[in-house]
């Protein structure tokens, strides 16, 4: 085989890196997203997790053409959960798995190594009589004894599951070892029918390395996350293993079905909806990736891009220079500069952007597509599921003593304005905002960062709040930085207050 399937747990264990909570429209969006890209599978969730995980893996399996994987222990409740949400799929997948390692048998399933392959064959056996495609994974399998392994493969692959999953759950492998270990199971089970997969986590910074030394052993598919986000330090990156076997096929020999032009895009979406910013110096994605500042370097590129660099900005989608739009372009180049940048509109979405894109031509020398993106993502996007507080107006005055806020929100169609002293004048418009709507949410986290590198760049907060056992991330950008997190704090009420709903309903 030439190709290596490329498996997206973005939405499942990239969700579950701290503090990212994305609502079923962003899950939805970055799937779609996906599906477009051209990876091969999109594991939407772990749906016996919660209604949440459930609604999600469903809504997403009835949204896209690529394979679908529910995520599931052995046990039968688990299995059936998973069945259940992924009954409208096109391309369904049951992923079943179960700890092979001695540490995590003793103390965390409390079983023995023979009532865990019961387990295995139990599990195995049921997915496959519900799903034609089944996968298996043994978690912590880096740190499992290698007999007792590829017993468990065995029994897997004997019950139906086609594909089986190697993870270094907890980033302990090295390349070489890993590489090694991959082979030896590929090779103790004599079949070329199986899909051998690998899931590699970053603990040690070598997620990346050690999931294409697996690649290079023999290994077909690669579990990834867009901006290599999830638990802990994180999962192997999508981008980088994608650019790694494009760039170095001559290394490899090997093919996967992303088109690499989307990969820019989606890593900004992806940040964006869960508030993890992208660092600079980030491998294919970071600002930095295609910058050059060193003089000599720059001789180089002058001379030829070939000299310092590997891959170009349009490979992955990267902009090589912002392209501008002004206050004099009409509506239709408006739509198909959004069309370009991956959204889909509806008309009363588009005319509302296009409303706001114009106040902001009116504020700034010249608006890029960072500050298109921005608008979109937090003043259209995410209002789509309907918002009990609309931000109508604020003032603000501070000294170095003191400062106050007076603002006005518009409150289930109600205008009501109340005002606040603080600390300084986002403390102070936060308070006025608690004493309207009667809440006082915890304040988690709180970040702003500007958009473009321009000096009217937009500033686009990110803010984190808690209430009653719920957590919501509100984004907001505007070139008044006071402005942003105004907005960004009644976003993420808007989003406590829905979820509250939905608890409520279940």
């Amino acid at each position: 085989m030439n190709r290596v399937r490329i498996f997206d747990t973005t939405l499942r264990d990239g969700e579950q890196a701290a503090g990212v909570n994305l609502n079923l429209q962003e899950k939805l969006r970055i799937a779609q997203r996906l599906d477009q890209m051209g990876v091969d599978v999109i594991e939407a969730g772990f749906p016996a997790a919660s209604d949440g995980d459930f609604q999600a893996v469903k809504a997403v399996g009835e949204a896209v053409s690529c394979t679908v994987a529910g995520l599931a222990r052995t046990r039968e409740q688990d299995i059936l959960r998973a069945f259940e949400a992924l009954k409208g799929a096109a391309r369904p997948r049951i992923h079943v798995f179960i700890a092979t390692s001695p540490i995590h048998m003793e103390y965390k399933l409390k079983m023995t190594p023979q009532e865990v392959l019961a387990e295995i064959r139990k599990g195995v056996r049921l997915a496959k009589s519900l799903a034609e495609d089944v996968e298996f994974s043994a978690e912590d399998a880096s740190r499992s004894e290698i007999d007792f392994l590829k017993e468990a493969y065995m029994t897997a692959a004997e019950m139906g599951a086609s594909t089986l999953n190697v993870p270094d759950t907890v980033g302990y492998a090295q390349p070489e070892e890993f590489g090694a270990f991959v082979k030896a199971l590929i090779d103790s089970m004599g079949t070329s029918s199986l899909i051998w997969s690998v899931h590699c986590h970053d603990d040690l910074g070598l997620a990346a390395a050690n999931s294409l030394a697996a690649v290079a052993a023999g290994a077909r598919q690669v579990e990834c996350t867009v901006n290599g986000i999830g638990e802990r330090a994180g999962n192997a990156s999508l981008e980088e293993i994608v650019m790694a076997l494009k760039t170095r096929r001559d290394f490899f020999r090997l093919d996967t079905g992303v088109n690499t032009r989307h990969l820019y895009p989606m890593s900004r979406l992806v940040s964006r909806l869960t508030g993890l910013p992208v660092p600079p110096n980030k491998a294919v994605v970071g600002d930095n990736a295609f910058a050059h500042e060193s003089g000599i370097h720059q001789h180089g590129m002058l001379s030829n891009r070939n000299t310092y660099e590997i891959m170009s900005p349009e490979d992955v989608g990267a902009p090589s220079s912002s392209l501008v739009l002004g206050k004099h372009s009409g509506s239709h180049a408006f739509r198909e500069r959004v069309k370009e940048m991956g959204y889909h509109l509806s008309d009363q979405e588009l005319k509302e952007a296009f409303k706001l894109f114009k106040d902001l031509c009116d504020r700034k020398k010249s608006v890029t597509n960072e500050d298109i993106e921005a608008i979109l993502e937090d003043r259209v996007m995410s209002t789509m599921e309907g918002c009990r507080y609309e931000l109508l107006s604020f003032s603000v005055q501070a000294s170095s003593d003191t400062a106050h806020a007076s603002v006005t929100l518009k409150v289930d169609g109600e205008e009501k304005t109340d005002a606040a002293a603080g600390n300084g004048p986002v403390e102070a418009a936060y308070r006025a905002i608690d004493r309207i709507t009667g809440l006082s949410p915890e304040l988690k986290e709180f970040r702003i960062t500007a958009v473009s590198g321009s000096a009217d760049s937009l500033g686009e907060a990110s803010v984190e709040l808690s209430l009653n056992g719920l957590s919501a991330l509100g984004r907001w950008a505007s070139t008044d930085v006071i402005g942003s997190a105004i907005g960004a704090y009644v976003n993420a009420l808007n989003r406590l207050t829905a979820r509250e709903r939905v608890v409520d309903r279940a």
